[in-house]
């Protein structure tokens, strides 16, 4: 024998066959709620969307509410979107702290942000990251009394070369104080990079470097003074170092190379340095006074560093005259002669008037605005002063 084959009832027809069995076979509501194991509101339920719609009302619908007062605007979530488009390393804190920037109100929480690019996959829930519970962030109190400093490569060139930069930030404020590009790491080129910090934003109490040759010759054999170490002694700058293989030490330099790797796009192909330091100079500027920091509370690192300048009184530009300076002409092969001592500043500066500084034991060749070279002086031969011509300026 043959069983019949048995089919489950949908939950709409088992709805169906109880509204049947109050209206069609005169069961009682409380019977018909015993027989089903509901209760009789859930009976009167059914019978009243019966009523309503038929079969098809006893289905199951949306249960989505008929508004949502909590669900972002159309145009909020399109502005967020655009925003991680345009920026897209940044997080809801920045991507809030624009569009308050931008006046849109009511402003979307954090959390709202979050799940609105994590809709549009814009973002990957596995990446991020939970902070080690003894992480602690220090800072010093005021501007300009810490710069960490440090080197960092892969600027990309269009014959093939790569490029460095001498990369300084303000501990207090973040505020970048030097992004100096060079062809190679070199005791000089690197000691250029940071006496034009020093002369653009004044001398800090203290520099935090590693332990690289070109910052200390405290590890070598025997210990020498190096030039980086010789002008931080000479402007009452005192030098730390890190510890041996402590690179959190130097933290926030560290991540704003993370950041300027990301947001300048290190990995870009430009013409030549000249073209390079150029779309730098530009990037740090942004970065200073405009891009907010959120280790500041998405105040702009300029903010902070100008607090202190306006505290303490702008630093003004060296006045190039008295004893201090001297004046020569390049001569054709890009050299200048101080002191008997010749030094090259480049061949594309021949016939130019150069305004050399005298700073203790060291020589810095200025062309207009320019810091061209920090030297060390070699001997103790006296030094005339002498007009850009090459002349000696005529007794009064």
């Amino acid at each position: 024998m043959t069983l019949p084959h048995m089919r489950a009832l949908s939950v709409t027809e088992q709805r169906y066959k109880a509204v049947l069995a109050v209206i069609a076979d005169g069961k009682s509501v409380t019977e018909v709620a015993a027989d089903w194991r509901v209760s009789r509101q859930t009976v009167h339920a059914w019978l009243a969307r019966y009523e309503g719609g038929g079969l098809e009302g006893l289905a199951d619908g949306s249960h989505r509410p008929a508004a949502s007062p909590n669900q972002m605007p159309a145009a909020v979530e399109a502005a967020v979107l655009e925003l991680r488009r345009w920026k897209p390393y940044w997080g809801p804190r920045s991507i809030i702290s624009e569009l308050r920037r931008r006046g849109i109100a009511p402003l979307p929480s954090k959390s709202a942000v979050y799940r609105c690019l994590l809709r549009a996959a814009a973002i990957d829930p596995r990446r991020s990251k939970r902070k080690l519970e003894n992480w602690k962030r220090w800072e010093r109190s005021a501007a300009m009394e810490l710069w960490q400093m440090d080197v960092v490569g892969g600027f990309l060139m269009a014959d093939g070369s790569t490029a460095k930069a001498l990369t300084g930030v303000d501990d207090h404020s973040r505020f970048c104080v030097s992004a100096w590009l060079m062809p190679r790491e070199r005791t000089q080129l690197v000691c250029d990079g940071l006496s034009a910090a020093l002369q653009r934003h004044g001398v800090p109490e203290q520099i935090l470097t590693d332990n690289g040759k070109v910052f200390t010759g405290k590890y070598m054999l025997p210990p020498v003074e190096v030039l980086f170490d010789r002008i931080c002694r000479e402007n009452g700058v005192e030098h730390l170092l890190t510890r041996p293989r402590s690179p959190t030490t130097t933290g926030k330099i560290e991540r704003f190379h993370r950041t300027m790797r990301l947001e300048f796009n290190t990995s870009q192909v430009f013409t030549n340095i000249k073209v390079a330091q150029q779309a730098l100079d530009e990037w740090v500027g942004y970065y200073n006074t405009q891009r907010p920091h959120q280790s500041l509370g998405d105040a702009m690192p300029a903010s902070r560093f100008q607090a202190v300048e306006t505290t303490r009184g702008p630093h003004r530009a060296l006045e190039r005259s008295g004893d201090q300076w001297v004046t020569r002409k390049v001569s054709a092969n890009g050299t200048v002669s101080v002191g008997w001592q010749s030094v090259s500043v480049g061949k594309h500066y021949a016939g130019s008037p150069c305004n050399v500084l005298v700073h203790g034991e060291l020589f810095q060749f200025w062309v207009g605005d320019e810091l061209l070279k920090t030297v060390a002086r070699s001997g103790s031969a006296p030094i005339r002063k002498k007009n850009a011509a090459g002349t000696a300026p005529r007794p009064r």
